[in-house]
């Protein structure tokens, strides 16, 4: 009587025995980076007891370069490369790639059929990483990004949670400097215009202000929100005017917002600085070039895409690179001598 040969045991079944994922299962058994010691340990002792025999044809897959990355955003906004920030983080990821046989690839995945874009290619590994960018609140972008088993590099922390790889300005600490920038001025009602609030950069920035104000023995004149744009930002003075007519300085969480202040003050008669003095927060071209020149701290915003693209392509080749939070300055113009 012919017997059947014995059944192979599953990557399942070795997850199962492992306690772990399959994805982190996969991930050691074709010896790609990105697991904890204790997981590999785990899933190397599995693949002994069951004896696991890998499918060659499925490591090849695994170790295969596609040669493109990429570039995924949480917003589908039709002004988004209008925006300065977003084009000069763009111009330095794709300047560092340069460098590289990779290729740049842009998706929009704010949209639940954005989202399932990236989905599908995350799943079909039609990519060899991914910069995510502008995510919101408790976006399931970051969910996606733990479970897929190619390297995600955040420009900016998430809301919520910690990723491995990421690189920031210091939000917190740039909004600090310029608040006592203007405590030394002698500005004693200040108030600011905050940003979205379901994204980390505002909610940093908004937490610097409060320290620098609490550290002076000062408390917030008022808050408006501004959603980082101009004309959210020049809404938001002219209600911060209308709450606290005497305020002497504002801080914008942005220099969109900051220039749509200016608007605002210069309608409303107010002199800047005299009256009221106003600093923002990116340094991009405009604001060297505002009526009057913006004093606003300077984040290294191209810097911060090619960082972002050195740290991707570090994950790709198996390193662990470490997250980077970049130094911010303030640039005192005549907004805020």
């Amino acid at each position: 009587m012919q017997t059947s040969p014995p059944r192979q045991p599953t990557l399942d079944e070795v997850a199962a025995r492992a306690g772990v994922s399959r994805t982190a299962a996969s991930r050691v058994i074709n010896n790609l980076p990105y697991v904890s010691e204790a997981k590999r340990a785990a899933v190397e002792q599995a693949v002994r007891e069951l004896g696991y025999v890998p499918n060659p044809t499925a490591r090849a897959l695994a170790g295969r370069r596609v040669g493109s990355v990429v570039l995924a955003l949480s917003s589908d906004q039709p002004g988004l490369f209008a925006d300065p920030f977003f084009a000069e983080v763009t111009v330095g990821i794709s300047s560092f790639l340069e460098q590289t046989e990779l290729e740049l690839v842009l998706l929009l995945a704010d949209t639940a059929r954005g989202k399932e874009r990236l989905r599908r290619l995350l799943g079909s590994r039609r990519a060899d990483g991914v910069v995510l960018m502008a995510v919101h609140g408790d976006d399931p972008l970051v969910r996606l990004a733990e479970q897929t088993e190619l390297p995600v590099v955040f420009g900016g922390l998430p809301l919520t949670g910690t990723p491995r790889w990421y690189v920031d300005p210091d939000n917190r600490g740039g909004a600090r400097s310029a608040v006592e920038h203007l405590v030394r001025g002698g500005r004693r009602t200040i108030a600011m215009i905050t940003g979205q609030p379901d994204l980390q950069a505002a909610v940093a920035r908004e937490q610097g202000f409060r320290e620098a104000l609490t550290l002076a023995g000062l408390s917030p004149a008022a808050l408006a929100p501004g959603g980082f744009t101009q004309a959210g930002g020049e809404a938001a003075m002219a209600r911060l005017l209308t709450e606290r007519p005497d305020l002497d300085a504002v801080f914008a969480a942005n220099d969109g917002m900051a220039l749509g202040a200016l608007r605002a003050l210069r309608r409303h008669g107010r002199r800047v600085p005299e009256d009221v003095a106003v600093i923002g927060f990116d340094d991009l071209g405009e604001a060297r070039y505002a009526d009057p020149p913006l004093t606003t701290v300077h984040q290294p915003v191209r810097a911060l895409g090619h960082e972002l693209a050195r740290v991707l392509l570090a994950a790709i080749e198996g390193q662990d690179p470490s997250p980077l939070i970049l130094p911010t300055r303030l640039t005192v113009r005549a907004s805020a001598p």
